[in-house]
């Protein structure tokens, strides 16, 4: 298995060469990165190619790697009064602190800060791939549409420009497809608040549903640590 992929990943970097930012084997699944001004192409020859032949589009994803790595909770000491971790807001949208910190951080692993993820499948080689596709720009995101070479990407699509605002230039119909019509925001953005920034209800006297500010304020609560250490239980008889 180990062998078969290998010679997968050097297939690619030799038929893409220079086209391909990152080429690399993990946990033996294939990832390649490639810029998004040649994506269309290197997708395109994916496709189309014998040798590769993928003919399928089995899933599409946004990113944001905004604060990439970062784990809020990982502590290395905790007490009886409870844990350390969890107290700077470091979570995607947990308050104003984490969202500040969210658009300020850069993540030294990557130099843009969305990318859309697509998975293919090739059922005449049995071979996966995963293709990653960074946005050039951070304030407008925008990689190219794959709807015209798999028509599965269309809904795909739409869902990663609902939740994450990821631009998918010369999609047929790129709208909401999750959130209502008049959101606004980017869900899975992680400076988007998660406690969001309006709620609704239904007003009887109006007779209709109606938008309000959010009236929840975001809080974290720190779990205790209850111990049982064997010199506080009774000794067996």
């Amino acid at each position: 298995m180990a062998d078969t992929l290998q010679t997968f990943v050097e297939q690619l970097q030799a038929r893409f060469g220079e086209a391909l930012l990152e080429c690399r084997l993990h946990r033996d699944e294939v990832t390649i990165v490639v810029p998004s001004v040649q994506a269309i192409a290197v997708l395109t020859a994916l496709r189309d190619e014998p040798e590769f032949a993928f003919e399928q589009l089995m899933d599409l994803c946004g990113v944001d790697y905004s604060a990439y790595g970062e784990v809020e909770w990982a502590t290395g000491e905790s007490t009886n009064q409870g844990f350390s971790r969890g107290v700077v807001e470091r979570a995607t949208g947990r308050g104003p602190t984490a969202v500040q910190h969210a658009v300020l951080k850069k993540s030294p692993a990557h130099q843009s800060r969305f990318a859309a993820v697509y998975q293919l499948l090739s059922i005449a080689h049995n071979q996966r791939l995963r293709v990653r596709v960074f946005a050039p720009d951070d304030d407008l995101p925008v990689v190219p549409s794959v709807v015209s070479l798999w028509v599965s990407a269309n809904w795909y699509e739409r869902e990663a420009f609902d939740l994450f605002g990821i631009v998918f230039e010369e999609h047929p119909d790129l709208r909401r497809i999750l959130t209502d019509y008049g959101f606004i925001g980017h869900p899975f953005r992680k400076d988007f608040p998660l406690i969001g920034h309006v709620e609704m209800r239904y007003d009887p006297e109006r007779g209709r549903v109606v938008y309000e500010p959010v009236s929840i304020e975001s809080r974290v609560l720190v779990p205790r640590v209850i111990r049982k250490e064997s010199h506080y239980q009774p000794e067996s008889p």
